[in-house]
């Protein structure tokens, strides 16, 4: 059944780094418990976005928006909320696999550690790494170094790592680029068990796993000046097999990009 409550919503939003404009008039809706792909070629912007629903881009020297990003109905750049807040409900999990050099537990724990939590950390962990499917690979080892992972099983750890804070919607930057065939599909399967509970974005270059793994697909392009537009946004099914843009159909089909 499709779920219609939306999570997270843009509005009209431009994004500057400095005096380059690198996102234009971005407007979509990311439904509650679903997972939104952001595809397209590379520079167009997919990252950036990405980035502007959690307000990491606030790290960059230079950034500013314009527009709204709402999450719940608030707008999360308005001047009275805290962006720390903004990216622990709203989590990020890196392109590369970022494991702390420290065990596979301080990973996990070390989220609701710097939150002061003040609760059974164990159960936090292993919580975690339940979600994440890794549980089992790692429980007669979580005092072992995370650096000892295969590069699955750390992007793994960091998606635990990810949820130890409780976050409600959870952001991936092209999760499964670094990582081999069999490694992408646990995270692939990974993903849509998280899907019950959570909101997810992927931005991903790979238009089979877009299909595969998202309900909602947003293609974006470069316009003349660089900067990234939304072309076209839907059911995934419906931006696949029936574009209403000939720029999504050329791009999906493989004509160019």
């Amino acid at each position: 059944m499709v779920n219609n409550v939306a999570r997270l919503e843009a509005k009209s939003l431009e994004l500057w780094y400095g005096k380059f404009q690198a996102l234009r008039s971005i407007s979509l809706v990311i439904p509650q418990n679903q997972i939104t792909a952001i595809i397209g070629p590379s520079g167009c912007g997919k990252s950036s976005l990405l980035r502007c629903f959690n307000r990491m881009n606030d790290l960059i020297p230079g950034s500013s928006v314009k527009g709204q990003v709402l999450f719940d109905g608030r707008n999360i750049y308005a001047a009275n909320i805290d962006p720390t807040e903004v990216r622990y409900r709203i989590g990020m999990v890196f392109q590369k696999p970022n494991p702390f050099p420290k065990t596979i537990f301080e990973n996990v724990a070390f989220g609701p550690r710097v939150n002061s939590f003040t609760g059974d950390l164990e159960e936090i962990v292993e919580r975690a790494l339940h979600r994440a499917a890794l549980w089992d690979e790692v429980k007669d080892r979580l005092y072992k170094s995370a650096m000892q992972l295969s590069g699955g099983q750390q992007q793994r750890l960091c998606i635990a790592r990810a949820l130890a804070l409780e976050p409600e919607v959870i952001l991936m930057d092209e999760p499964c680029s670094a990582l081999d065939p069999v490694a992408t599909l646990k995270i692939e399967d990974l993903m849509k068990s998280l899907a019950e509970n959570y909101t997810i974005v992927i931005v991903t270059h790979n238009m089979q796993q877009a299909a595969r793994v998202s309900d909602m697909a947003a293609f974006m392009m470069m316009e003349e000046d660089r900067a990234g537009v939304l072309v076209e946004y839907g059911s995934t099914s419906k931006l696949f097999t029936n574009p209403k843009d000939k720029r999504t159909e050329d791009y999906i089909t493989g004509r160019f990009g």
